[in-house]
């Protein structure tokens, strides 16, 4: 990696942060956070966290591991920015700056993962495929990152990154069980495994994990035959082979399975309500084939794989959801030059074929759509404390033709400490193929209409400005952050024929919504003594409607969150504090205000040995429950939860 894209005096960090990255050799790192680490997903090439054009958070594995994390919305929830959203059934999604769950693009190891919300109603599927002890660090990068990835990357990217193997075996056993208080369900345990080593010292590298977790229903406190949480079990393995032929060439192959199981009884709205037990079996496969070069002239990687995600619904009473299939098959490649000593150019192109099975959606019972991309990235170093980085992505669709994602942001680091970046960036969300077909037809609102598809749509667009500071020395950090989302062409569904008439009412979907969404975004870390410190964020939102003029649902004006970490010898605690604030919420036609909340969690792993943790947690000390305050919320908090266990290395 060239290191001219930084200023001298960070040349060996890097050096040494890349290593702990790719799992090389090399002395343990400090338990305090890093605050400056090497990421890769706002380029796709390795840079520091502070030269990175975009506003971006890293999640460690030695924080996940300090807490009850059952999905990666567990991982994420506390970082600045992300507020956990519900997208029904009790489920959760990630919203990045005020955005809608599904304008986050999940990636595993840089490669996207099937958007299950595009085809499933109320799916939060795309959270649950990489178990949290397979994990090294998560990357979270704020803002539209459709000029590298694409469509989805509307909001915001969460790349999952796995751990690989080195030429020493390792490995853990992870184990946690949980019970929440009030005898209304929702216990969990989850067992977790990860080997990786050297089948060929120098050569041949396999790394393997499996994991098991299970929660149990939470019964609905206002009425006993209902669930507010569902039941869930999911067992989900992996393995990864590593051929490294040569110093400079990696090729890995992986390959991914997954099952989970799901069961809710909930009400069935209508004329004539009734309860029901509803039961969903999801299966998950990716397998990718990657070829990575390290080149004098520059670097190279290309890949090949397909993730398939499987759906089917039973229930006990009433018409099931029928079987949906959804099936990605993609070849990217990308390759990054050295121009002289002031450009390092990106070059890359992406097939995507992306395939629906759903009876549904066509008379056939299936669609499918081709999309085929090129982009072009230069980052360019004007002066040793001052770099830009300009790209431009183009998507072309089989049904709707080509879309432009170009972005450009500029990093200047004015000495050490301070640093202030800005830029703008555009991205776009392609519909859904239930969307663009014109065979799809589906019943809503408890029968209350139904919706037709729009092969006349357009995709969805964002257009994103920001501008930030941020000031680190001896540990202590300072950032602030402005940014403006300007949404255009969004997809709503709108009444064609005999509207207002049960069952009779017609809708369409059509681009008809356009939004704004404004904020502010502070966080710091704040050392207060030797092995105390203090981490916390604050966000504070403006949203609009531009055609009602009202703000947008589920979006609370002010949030944050807040760490008192201590570390001593072997024992490490955390005090973690989350406040979201007042947010609207639809109430028929009318919108109402629901109050804020905050919740009080404590984490603490204890290093026994140097193989074997203890990890030990509350969360929502003081089990506030949202039901006491309103039935409106999108999603049910977890009240008391006790955690208990252990972290086993060999």
């Amino acid at each position: 990696m060239s290191s001219y894209l930084v200023p001298g005096a960070r040349r060996r960090a890097i050096v040494v942060a890349v290593g702990l990255a790719c799992g090389w050799n090399a002395t343990a790192a400090p338990q305090a956070r890093d605050l400056d680490p090497v990421v890769v997903t706002a380029t796709a090439t390795d840079r520091l966290a502070s030269d990175a054009p975009g506003s971006i958070s890293v999640i460690t594995r030695e924080e996940i591991q300090a807490r009850a994390v059952l999905d990666l919305s567990d991982a994420v929830r506390g970082t600045t920015g992300i507020t956990i959203a519900g997208v029904g059934f009790g489920r959760r999604g990630i919203r990045i700056r005020g955005m809608d769950p599904e304008y986050t693009l999940v990636l595993l190891d840089g490669q996207r993962v099937n958007a299950a919300s595009d085809a499933i109603a109320h799916a939060d599927f795309d959270l649950g495929w990489m178990p949290a002890s397979a994990i090294e660090r998560v990357e979270v990068v704020r803002g539209p990152m459709s000029s590298l990835y694409g469509s989805e990357a509307l909001g915001g990217v969460v790349n999952v990154i796995s751990r690989r193997a080195t030429d020493e075996w390792q490995g853990n056993v992870v184990y946690n069980g949980g019970v929440v208080g009030g005898n209304r369900g929702g216990n969990t345990v989850q067992a977790g495994l990860y080997a990786g080593g050297a089948l060929i010292p120098g050569t041949l590298g396999l790394s393997v994990f499996a994991e098991h977790r299970q929660k149990d229903a939470t019964r609905d406190p206002t009425d006993e035959r209902l669930d507010e949480q569902e039941q869930r079990r999911a067992n989900t393995g992996r393995a990864v082979l590593t051929w490294t032929p040569s110093e400079q060439q990696r090729i890995d192959l992986s390959h991914l399975e997954g099952s989970e199981f799901r069961k809710r009884n909930t009400l069935q709205a209508g004329t004539v309500p009734y309860v029901y037990e509803t039961i969903d079996d999801i299966r998950r496969q990716q397998t990718t084939l990657s070829h990575q070069g390290d080149w004098s002239w520059g670097q190279t990687r290309v890949s090949a794989y397909q993730s398939k995600l499987e759906r089917e619904n039973r229930r006990d009473i009433g018409e099931a959801t029928r079987p949906q299939d959804l099936r990605d098959d993609i070849v990217d490649g990308r390759a990054t030059v050295n121009l002289g000593s002031s450009h390092r150019v990106s070059v890359g192109a992406e097939w995507r074929r992306e395939r629906l099975d759903d009876a549904s959606a066509a008379a056939s019972g299936t669609v499918e759509a081709i999309q085929t991309a090129v982009f072009l990235q230069d980052e360019i170093q004007i002066t040793e404390g001052l770099s830009v980085v300009v790209g431009d992505r183009a998507d072309h669709h089989s049904e709707f033709g080509w879309n432009h994602s170009p972005r450009a942001y500029a990093v200047w680091h004015l000495n050490d400490e301070f640093t202030i970046k800005g830029g703008v960036g555009t991205g776009f969300k392609a519909p859904s193929l239930k969307q663009l077909s014109p065979e799809y037809s589906a019943v809503g609102g408890g029968g209350r209409f139904t919706i037709v598809g729009n092969p006349l749509l357009k995709p969805e667009e964002n257009t994103s400005y920001e501008l930030s500071g941020a000031w680190q020395r001896d540990g202590w950090s300072i950032q602030a952050a402005l940014f403006q989302n300007d949404l255009e062409d969004l997809i709503q569904t709108v009444c064609v024929r005999s509207c207002g008439l049960r069952g009779r009412e017609l809708r369409n979907y059509t681009n008809v919504a356009e939004a704004r969404i404004r904020g502010i975004e502070l966080s710091g870390i704040v050392p207060l003594t030797d092995g105390l410190r203090i981490e916390a964020n604050y966000s504070w939102l403006n949203t609009e409607d531009k055609e009602t003029g009202q703000e947008l649902n589920e979006r609370p004006k002010r949030s944050g969150a807040a760490s008192l970490v201590w570390e001593y010898g072997a024992l490490q605690a955390t005090l973690r504090g989350e406040y979201v604030g007042p947010q609207k919420q639809a109430s028929g036609t009318a919108q109402v205000t629901l109050p804020d909340y905050g919740l009080v969690s404590l984490d603490t792993r204890w290093s026994i040995t140097p193989k074997l943790s203890l990890v030990v947690g509350v969360d929502n000390i003081a089990d506030k429950r949202l039901d006491e305050t309103g039935a409106l919320y999108a999603y049910p908090e977890t009240g008391r939860y006790v955690h208990a266990g252990f972290d086993l290395a060999f």
